[in-house]
């Protein structure tokens, strides 16, 4: 059963992300709501998940990284606009998915004594270590399907001239090397969990990233635009992929390093899911009809 506060928590939490989403943040007061929502839960969560992000990336091996991508300051490669979004920490910041993950672990509280108690002595905040290691997993995860996404296609470059060319490829070339770091030390803080359930589950969530990039609803011109033949049940396909895999199984990771029940773990996995699909929808409005936003936001928090 969800404590009182938890539960609280996290129906604030994500109205505050609808309505901070769907106004497009246009006054003060609502970037104060996002703040203040997201302040309070990392509290409850007693983590400062606004800097998850950072501490994968302050390391010796990616510091060599680093040095290289310096070189592309100054181009037209999308990585650079990527880099500054995940390292941008303030009122803008939406890297909320381990914090999620921990409001779950939260929630859901500790499982049964005699079963967890000895492989889990360090609980802080009512959270297991192994539940705070997930939430970063989860955003290495989504930090390195976002920076693999930066890879650009280099036949749309034939008629640059050969500098750009070269900025672009060596642009790839490093976006595809920092997303395999990420995902190379997610794969291994996943082994030091020790419960191949929550390995193969991850390892499903990141195979389903991959897949969405080949099935992603475009037009025939390659454009993010939906056919006329596309049905609701496409969108839900396609959203589950791109997003809803990853926050449903790390909600359901979360709860099952506890080892609550299934019906727990669903639940969890349920809330994950649905999160990813009311984002999704957030974000088309915003591209399609911005000038609505203030308008639509309180009919979608009933939907």
């Amino acid at each position: 059963m969800l404590c009182k506060n938890c539960s609280s928590l996290l129906n604030r939490f994500v109205k505050n992300a609808s309505c901070r989403s769907l106004s497009r943040l246009l006054s003060s007061k609502t970037y104060n709501d996002w703040n203040k929502a997201v302040s309070d839960a990392e509290k409850i969560v007693g983590y400062p998940t606004s800097y998850m992000s950072l501490r994968c990336l302050i390391s010796d091996e990616f510091s060599n990284v680093a040095m290289h991508l310096r070189k592309l300051v100054g181009t037209r490669h999308p990585l650079l606009k990527t880099a500054r979004g995940l390292l941008h920490v303030g009122k803008q910041n939406t890297q909320t998915r381990g914090l999620i993950v921990l409001l779950i672990a939260k929630a859901a509280g500790p499982g049964p004594a005699e079963q967890i108690k000895d492989q889990e002595p360090d609980k802080i905040s009512g959270i297991y270590s192994s539940q705070r290691s997930l939430a970063e997993v989860t955003e290495m995860i989504h930090m390195a399907n976002l920076i693999h996404k930066g890879v650009v296609n280099l036949s749309d470059y034939l008629e640059s001239d050969q500098r750009e060319k070269n900025d672009m490829e060596f642009g790839n070339k490093m976006a595809v090397l920092s997303g395999d770091f990420l995902l190379a030390n997610a794969c291994t803080e996943l082994a030091t969990l020790n419960n191949t359930h929550v390995v193969e589950s991850m390892s499903l969530a990141i195979t389903d990233l991959m897949e969405a990039e080949f099935t992603d609803l475009r037009n025939d011109n390659g454009e993010s635009l939906l056919k006329p033949d596309i049905q609701f049940s496409d969108w839900i396909k396609q959203t589950y992929l791109s997003s809803g895999s990853l926050l449903a199984r790390s909600c359901r990771s979360a709860v099952e390093l506890a080892d609550h029940r299934e019906d727990q773990r669903e639940a969890a996995a349920s809330f994950g899911e649905n999160m990813a699909y009311l984002q999704q929808v957030r974000n088309k409005i915003l591209r399609t009809m911005p000038e609505f936003g203030t308008l639509s936001h309180k009919c979608l928090l009933y939907t």
